[in-house]
């Protein structure tokens, strides 16, 4: 039961936190987010949290503001495959990485969830398994969502749990 109870508080966490990865308008919402003349590569699960920070807007009220993934990528036999992060970017255990940009987003297919997004990569580092890869499709996100409780002290940190899958292309 106790399982259950944390499982379910960690997938609404997660479902907050995705809606955190929230970014700017790229594109219309709702936009196709599949990538032209691409072949999939990989496709890992990813499991981790949307940072927030408490800043002041325009206004001087303080609000949640997305700053950066940070999950962990798992291969379908659950070995932990990829790093995410800032950027936003993907590290490999090769040590090749790559850095994406926004090009497409539509909304989650669940609720309360950060949006499905296509990034395009703009910078790569170190051969290996990420080397080629020429587009991310984040799909079938769960959670990431700013912290539903309000921001009280300038640059408080808030975090959110998400699951998403994550599709690289070449």
């Amino acid at each position: 039961m106790l399982g259950n109870v944390r499982q379910s508080g960690l997938t609404a966490v997660a479902v907050s936190m995705l809606g955190a990865c929230a970014v700017p308008s790229a594109g219309p919402a709702g936009a196709s987010i599949d990538p032209p003349q691409a072949e999939r590569v990989m496709t890992l699960k990813a499991s981790g949290v949307q940072n927030y920070s408490c800043e002041y807007d325009a206004q001087h009220r303080l609000a949640w503001v997305f700053k950066s993934p940070q999950a962990t990528l798992y291969d379908a036999s659950g070995h932990a495959a990829l790093r995410h992060g800032a950027g936003p970017a993907w590290e490999a255990e090769d040590g090749s990485r790559i850095v994406g940009r926004v090009i497409a987003q539509r909304p989650s297919e669940t609720p309360a969830s950060i949006p499905q997004l296509l990034l395009q990569t703009h910078g790569a580092g170190g051969a290996g398994t990420l080397s080629a890869i020429r587009y991310v499709q984040r799909v079938h996100t769960v959670g990431g969502l700013m912290p539903a409780a309000p921001c009280a002290t300038e640059h408080q940190a808030g975090s959110s749990p998400y699951l998403a899958d994550y599709v690289f292309y070449r």
